[in-house]
């Protein structure tokens, strides 16, 4: 058996936190290690514990959850941040997701979906509330029509533009690989190289990229 997810809790609500400790614990293959009350806490309970994950608030005093945030992946890059706030305005989600958090999802969440996120980070994929998803999307105008090859940015090349534009029609890595008629392997290939060229940690930046550059198809 593989060893269970080591995960710090962190919010200013005592109750949300013990709430959220005794969900978690209760939860097949995640172990809550600690409890932070706000950022800076977080910060050296991080440091003293190293746990996979941390489900992580915003609104916090002493400091706040993004700055926690960029500050715990700054000295912790192998720690995935999990964001569970009630907000879900523009503003929130893009400071949280480049200040390098993997997943952010809203206090709507219940428990079967904040684990799977926790699951998903833990395995360095992003998973995102819909909403927080929709308004990622809506955030920029789609484009009126594709930028020509010659114009692509970041010396992409005509490939690895497809493979992104097909990463922000929401389609799996499986789903690409049909579509394009070439193999999992080689798609994922693409994908590393176009997320190296654009700086992306994840699908959520990757799928922002695709739209503000106009490669969203």
């Amino acid at each position: 058996m593989s060893a269970p997810i080591r995960v710090l809790v962190v919010d200013d609500q005592a109750l949300v936190r013990e709430g959220l400790m005794t969900l978690l614990e209760a939860s097949a293959g995640i172990e809550p290690v600690a409890a932070a009350a706000d950022g800076a806490e977080a910060v050296e309970l991080a440091r003293r514990h190293h746990p996979d994950v941390v489900l992580m608030d915003l609104r916090m005093p002493t400091l706040d959850g993004v700055e926690a945030t960029r500050r715990i992946r700054g000295a912790h890059p192998q720690i995935e941040v999990v964001v569970l706030t009630t907000h879900a305005d523009d503003e929130s989600i893009f400071e949280a997701l480049r200040a390098g958090a993997r997943g952010y999802l809203t206090k709507d969440a219940g428990i079967a979906e904040i684990s799977r996120a926790i699951l998903a980070a833990a395995a360095h994929q992003t998973l995102l509330d819909p909403v927080v998803h929709a308004r990622l999307l809506s955030a920029v105008p789609a484009p009126r029509r594709a930028v020509p090859a010659e114009r692509l940015p970041d010396e992409l090349t005509p490939r690895e533009a497809e493979v992104l534009a097909l990463i922000a029609g929401g389609l799996s890595n499986v789903e690409i690989a049909e579509r394009l008629v070439i193999s999992e392997a080689t798609v994922k290939s693409h994908i590393n190289h176009l997320f190296a060229k654009i700086g992306a940690r994840d699908r959520a930046q990757a799928v922002h990229y695709a739209y503000s550059h106009g490669l969203a198809g």
